[in-house]
Order: C-alpha cells, then sequence, then structure tokens
C-alpha cells in the first residue's frame, strides 16, 4: 500500500463537476493498493498517516501530528503505474477494484478521513502548505 500525503491549507474533490467532499486545514491522501496488500498493510499505514509530525508547533518545528485536522482521502491506482518498457505505465501491480475498494474504505474509517468516489473520474484541487509531500509504504 502506498500513500502520497500532502499537508494542505484546503483540499476539494469533486465528481461531473459536483463537490464531494472538502477540508480545510489538513492532509490530502492519494492511496493506492498494490495486489498483495492486505488489512495489516491498511492498518499499519493509516496509523503512521494520523501519526506523523508535518505540523508546525508553536516554535515553528514540524512536531504536531494531524490531531483535529481534517483528511481528505482520494484512492489512486495511478500510484503503481509501472513505466520501466516503456512510456505508457502498465498498471499490472495496482488492486483490482474488488480488493482496493475494501481496503480503501477501511483506511478511510481508521483515519476519519473524507472521501472521494472510489473508481470515479475525480477532479481534485488542493492548496498544498509548506509545499510538504511525503511517499509513504506500508
Amino acid at each position: 500500500m502506498r500513500a502520497l500525503v500532502q499537508r494542505v491549507s484546503s483540499a476539494s474533490v469533486s465528481v461531473d463537476g459536483r463537490e464531494i467532499s472538502r477540508i480545510g486545514q489538513g492532509l490530502l491522501v492519494l492511496l493506492g493498493v498494490h495486489v498483495g496488500d492486505e488489512e495489516s498493510n491498511c492498518d499499519r499505514l493509516a496509523a503512521k498517516v494520523l501519526a506523523l509530525r508535518v505540523f508546525e508547533d508553536s516554535g515553528g518545528k514540524m512536531n504536531e501530528a494531524v490531531g483535529e485536522r481534517e483528511i481528505l482521502c482520494v484512492s489512486q491506482f495511478t500510484l503503481y503505474g509501472d513505466t520501466t518498457r516503456g512510456n505508457r505505465p502498465g498498471f499490472s501491480d495496482a488492486a483490482p477494484p474488488g480488493l482496493a475498494g475494501p481496503l480503501y474504505r477501511r483506511f478511510c474509517e481508521r483515519t476519519e478521513a473524507k472521501m472521494g468516489v472510489f473508481g470515479a473520474k475525480m477532479a481534485v484541487e488542493l492548496v498544498n502548505d509548506g509545499p510538504v509531500t511525503l511517499m509513504l509504504e506500508a
């Protein structure tokens, strides 16, 4: 399981021009599920995201976790795009929807994240804060 985590001032996701979810200050998580992932991978990554200390404390150091801030999670199978053999990515390492969907929902439940629409073509808007962007794997 792989996540691109961005600290944001705000973020939203829309489907067919209709806003589905919006957050203020917090984390935008683009979540990719690998073919071999299990619930334990999901739970480990969710705990890691919740514990990430990427927000400034009163001294200006990145020392605070997400806490009461919000999380928006968007499913992102393209995080497993493979371009080692050409310019068009292959996605054989991405989990099929029957595995990825339940793990995406589990991750969102564990992190109390607002959600996009699994499997939909989404428009994601964000105001990156910092910018702070991290790649996590579990």
